[in-house]
């Protein structure tokens, strides 16, 4: 595993090892102080329990950056406790709890090729596209004159996600949604 070079090389999406265990850095800061040594900040997460950790690096301290890859899989279904997918060179099948995927679970379709983030060959966790076009299922009906204002009404997507979309959009339409905020983007 790769050492990093100064404390300056920790930078935001950086995937670390800690005690020999895999963290990806969510903060980093350099603090540095008239009377101290300076120190970098960080917030970690967990790439196994998504437990989320505050942990100070020293100048001198070793940092090892963790030895991660990336495999193409497709989502196959999900149900009561997990998601399962199926890697796309092997054709293995593999799931992930429910859990783990939280938010991202809103964001995934039948077929949605993603991103497995794969640590000593272990499937961790799910890295989805920056947008999914997601079917609306029920939606307000427009009505005329009101897209002079610019408003926005609730749409509900075939996921069960919830969004806010401008007023001239109907049921049956294909949206693009950003996987990162969340937020309707574009007709897709």
């Amino acid at each position: 595993m790769p050492v990093l070079p100064s404390l300056n090389s920790i930078k935001v999406g950086l995937n670390i090892l800690v005690n020999s265990e895999p963290y990806q850095v969510l903060e980093a800061s350099f603090m540095r102080t008239a009377q101290r040594k300076p120190v970098m900040r960080t917030k970690l997460r967990h790439l196994f329990t998504g437990r989320v950790l505050e942990q100070s690096f020293k100048p001198g301290d070793k940092v090892e950056e963790a030895d991660m890859s990336r495999t193409k899989a497709n989502f196959l279904y999900a149900d009561d406790t997990h998601c399962h997918f199926m890697n796309q060179e092997t054709f293995e099948q593999f799931d992930f709890p429910r859990e783990i995927l939280g938010e991202q679970i809103n964001y995934l379709k039948d077929g949605l090729e993603v991103n497995i983030l794969n640590f000593n060959n272990l499937p961790i966790t799910v890295e989805l596209p920056n947008k999914v076009s997601l079917k609306v299922i029920e939606t307000a009906p427009g009505v005329r004159g009101d897209t002079a204002t610019g408003g926005f009404k609730q749409a509900k997507l075939e996921t069960g996600l919830t969004v806010n979309v401008p007023l001239f959009i109907k049921n049956d339409e294909m949206l693009m949604i950003n996987t990162e905020t969340g937020q309707y983007v574009e007709r897709a």
